[in-house]
């Protein structure tokens, strides 16, 4: 907003609050309301109209209907069959529909009928909102025909947006603590000198309102620094119908005691809260994004089960610090090899694990039990809800790191500790990326973990037609198209950034959020500069998941940061589904018990046909159509980029269908993010177990993982791995370990075990699949050993090498992938399970890479001047098998064993034109 009318505004709001301070309410003139007889219309517990601006209230009624806006200072709001009784009203008059720059704003509500505010009441606004609210329609003759309450974030947003510091600041030594609650009747700190639950508060402080902002603050003393505080907050609240005293924790809170039961006065500029160096930390290098590789990983996972990590430091951030633990030095091996980011899943306060050790509960030793059995998932049901796991993708406060992960969660060690895993991580070279869920709470309403709600009712949730809390994602739906939890998002983000030094930031559920709100981070976050905030933004990179479901789906509610509107020059990158069901088969949606046996790329569609296939033609077909996914995706995902289809037909690859979709849909490369497997569903260990025929052998089920990895590796765009995909990892078929607990989640870095046949995945997520995993999970034939998992592991970083040997797998703009790549064995003719892309340097420099699926060597004949040899790191491989792809120059031919990537560099130094 330019600086103009922000100064017009706060006058004009000063204005109005003073006036709405001097208006009595209960002057106003009560209507005659007639007796309750029979059935009536309406439900105040509902809100099915909108207030969307200080004058302007959309709702579905009649469009001969009288309507009025009800408010009751003790909310004693009653419908009677003349209307709403108990309270004081003012009238509305009917001003056409929602259209220009409202229907804009809201397109979901474009077209509902429109109610005006009258200027004489506009003063009266300010104090409306502090009370109950509610609309009612009568018809001509009197008669209710509807009543509700409204949804008000339009008219919040409106009248008392604000764009200052928030929660805890300070001036010097003196802190300042400052809520936005701009419907609460008052306000009032309690200040406590300790964390002890127990204690009651060294004072209780009244509040200041600020008319305009909507905030309440008071400034305290050098001497509160690192006492904790709650707010009490009275307000009205839709879902009881009552006016409640909400005792809460600040939803800016930047420390928090055990449990999050209290918020913390924390400067996190002091030296004690700082690791040696803090302040001069060295970044990696990163020259380009494109440069980037990801890894993600769970913090509990990483060391939980690492035995080289002291007891008390298993499970924390502290283990990171860990000079020479396993899991350090898996982590450094695969840096030196090329990667350059950890991703680390949910770090911040989350709900649902006890942060008090002694609270939570324990499983039995579940090695006893058989590997098919039901008996390790039964116990771990019996404790998940008060184990020490969880993904902690159920936010409870955005801004402060987990203490469950903190060998202390009852001060600011979590702080420190966090700043000195990001620090070690960093001096191992790697950056470090935060998976951030801005798109939902742990809760709403009045529950005991809900703090939005309970501050601001119905504002930061996203509402449905009906007033109720949308939850699409699983959980309660956060609104970051309202301007306050935007700002929230952005506070939250910029914090991690600065105070943290974080790195990158991974977006839950992107397409929930808005573009706008995406691009609004960007930008805030790239211009960050060291001299000013001590971290370079220009080289944060986000990305997220840019899935389009819901209530906002189909831009519904505003334009949605999902895959096709993100990949148009904003430089975010999404997740590439296409890729992943290429390589692995299947797809998302895949529905019923058998759902998990359907065959893709790399293990054996139509080419090693399982026992849900034949080798039929149509499975042919299909696997051609998955090929030319692949080679979208080898292409970074570039909606513009040309190649010949599996009909022949040169066409761009948007053209290519995925579900009714465009195929291909960035216009840069890293606004691509391919992967085969992540957190969630299975790991790509287990879908192969699943989707491989039942003979083929174990060294052959190594092999299919690591031509997996190589597609992703080798891929145009950013790699992304699930931690352990580089060994072998399973979950025991598990495909949705959030609540699993340590057994299933067990990440081991002795190399010892992958984590297989640990029991029947649990019950609550797949037992529609136990007759399919029931007999894998007791065949020992499967379960790979020591031998098996490190020779994986070391596939992975030969891949790594090899991306990072040469600047053609990482091409840096949309251009240079058009005018450098190019794809072979194309059309109706292709040799089906194989697909071989070229690359042409502008100096000379030419790659070959064959992608062989097939269960069979495979030859391939190529025509152009000059030899090539296989890469330097594959002629040193381990894999003794890949050491034996060859080009014979007589021939002109290149020679891949089966079940193999084999990558091929020119001899000659002339730019022989191969595309």
């Amino acid at each position: 907003m330019p600086k103009g009318k922000f100064a017009q505004r706060s006058r004009m709001l000063l204005s109005l609050f003073l006036a709405g301070l001097a208006l009595s309410l209960l002057s106003c003139s009560k209507q005659d309301q007639a007796p309750v007889s029979g059935p009536i219309a309406g439900d105040l517990s509902l809100a099915r109209a909108w207030w969307l601006a200080a004058d302007t209230v959309a709702w579905d009624v009649p469009p001969d209907s009288r309507v009025r806006l009800h408010f009751s200072a003790d909310a004693r709001l009653e419908i009677s069959a003349a209307g709403l009784r108990g309270g004081e009203s003012i009238e509305l008059t009917r001003a056409g529909s929602v259209a220009g720059a409202l229907a804009e704003k809201y397109p979901h509500l474009a077209g509902l009928p429109a109610y005006r505010v009258g200027k004489n009441d506009l003063q009266r606004v300010s104090g409306m909102l502090k009370t109950q609210f509610a609309v009612a329609a009568v018809d001509p003759g009197g008669a209710l025909l509807d009543a509700s309450a409204l949804q008000p974030a339009g008219v919040l947003d409106e009248l008392f947006s604000y764009n200052g510091a928030l929660g805890v600041s300070f001036e010097g030594q003196v802190p300042t603590i400052r809520l936005w609650a701009p419907t609460a009747r008052s306000v009032s700190l309690h200040l406590f000198d300790g964390s002890d639950p127990g204690a009651r508060p060294a004072a209780v402080l009244p509040m200041q309102a600020d008319p305009l902002g909507g905030t309440w603050s008071v400034t305290g003393e050098p001497s509160w620094d690192r006492k904790f505080y709650l707010y009490e907050v009275e307000v009205y609240v839709r879902s009881t119908g009552r006016i409640e005293r909400n005792l809460v924790t600040d939803p800016w809170s930047v420390s928090l005691s055990m449990d999050s039961r209290r918020s913390q006065i924390v400067k996190l500029s002091d030296a004690d809260l700082k690791p040696a160096g803090w302040d001069d930390l060295d970044k990696p290098a990163l020259a380009r994004p494109e440069d980037i590789v990801l890894y993600e990983l769970h913090v509990r996972d990483f060391s939980v089960a690492d035995l080289s990590v002291p007891g008390g430091q298993r499970g924390t951030f502290a283990a990171f610090t860990q000079g020479d633990s396993q899991g350090v030095r898996h982590l450094r091996g695969l840096s030196g090899a090329g990667l350059t980011h950890l991703h680390l899943l949910p770090a911040f306060d989350c709900a649902t694990i006890p942060e008090n050790r002694e609270d939570r509960l324990e499983v039995p030793d579940l090695a006893v039990h058989a590997g098919d059995s039901e008996s390790q998932q039964a116990e771990i049901g019996k404790v998940r809800a008060r184990d020490a796991f969880n993904w902690c993708y159920d936010p409870y406060h955005y801004t402060v790191p987990e203490g469950s992960y903190a060998t202390n969660p009852d001060d600011v060690t979590r702080v420190r500790e966090f700043r000195e895993m990001v620090a070690a991580l960093n001096r191992n070279g790697l950056r470090v990326v935060m998976d951030v869920v801005y798109n939902h709470s742990s809760a709403s309403g009045q529950a005991d973990t809900s703090v939005l709600d309970k501050i601001v009712p119905d504002y930061y949730q996203r509402l449905d037609a009906e007033g109720r809390v949308e939850t699409s994602t699983c959980c309660a739906n956060t609104a970051t198209e309202h301007n306050m939890m935007e700002k929230l998002m952005l506070d939250s983000l910029l914090t991690w950034a600065v105070q943290y030094k974080v790195d990158g930031f991974r977006f839950d559920l992107m397409g929930h959020h808005s573009r706008a709100n995406i691009e609004k981070a960007r930008d805030a976050l790239q211009a960050l500069t060291p001299q000013e905030h001590g971290v370079d933004g220009s080289s944060i990179y986000l990305y997220g998941e840019g899935w389009n479901f819901g209530e906002v789906a189909d831009d519904a509610r505003f334009i949605q940061a999902t895959q096709a509107n993100m990949g148009q020059g904003t430089g975010i990158g999404t997740f590439n589904d296409r890729i992943r069901d290429a390589v692995r088969g299947g797809e998302h949606n895949d529905a019923g018990i058998l759902h998990v046996q359907h065959q893709g790329f790399v293990n054996g569609l139509y080419y090693d046909p399982n026992t849900e296939n034949s080798g039929s033609m149509e499975e042919k077909e299909k696997l051609l159509q998955l090929a030319d996914l692949l080679r979208t995706g080898l292409a970074g995902g570039l909606a513009g980029y040309r190649l010949v289809d599996r009909h022949g037909n040169e066409v761009a690859a948007r053209e290519i269908d995925y579900h009714g979709q465009a195929a291909a849909y960035a216009s840069d490369p890293q606004e691509t993010i391919n992967y085969v497997a992540a957190h969630d569903n299975e790991t790509l260990f287990d879908i192969n177990q699943y989707k491989l025929p039942p003979g083929t052998s174990l060294a052959d089920r190594v092999r299919v993982i690591n031509l997996a990895n190589s597609l992703v590796a080798l891929a145009q765009g950013i790699p992304f791995f699930h931690a352990g995909q580089d060994m072998l990892r399973s979950k025991s078929l598990d495909r949705n370990s959030f609540d699993s607990g340590d057994w299933f989640n067990l990440l081991d870095f002795s190399y010892q075990e992958n984590g297989w046949a640990r029991g029947l995945p649990p019950k609550w997520d797949n037992e529609a699949n136990w007759p399919v995993a029931g007999p894998l999970l007791a065949d020992p034939e499967l379960a790979p050993g020591p031998e098996e998992i490190e020779s994986a592991r070391v596939h992975l970083e030969e891949l790594l090498r090899i991306r990072k040997s040469s600047g053609l797998f990482r091409l840096s703009t949309a251009q240079d992938v058009k005018d450098r790549l190019a794809f072979h064995n194309t059309g109706p003719a292709q040799v089906p399970g194989l697909v071989v892309m070229s690359l042409l340097g502008g100096d000379g420099e030419r790659v070959v890479v064959l992608f062989n699926a097939s269960a069979s060597e495979q030859v391939f004949p190529y025509s152009g001047e000059g030899g090539f040899v296989l890469h330097p790191v594959q002629q040193e491989s381990r894999d003794e098998v890949v050491r034996t792809a060859k080009f014979d120059e007589t021939r002109g031919v290149f020679s891949v064993p089966a079940r193999t990537t084999a990558v091929f560099i020119g001899l000659s130094e002339s730019a022989k034109q191969l595309h």
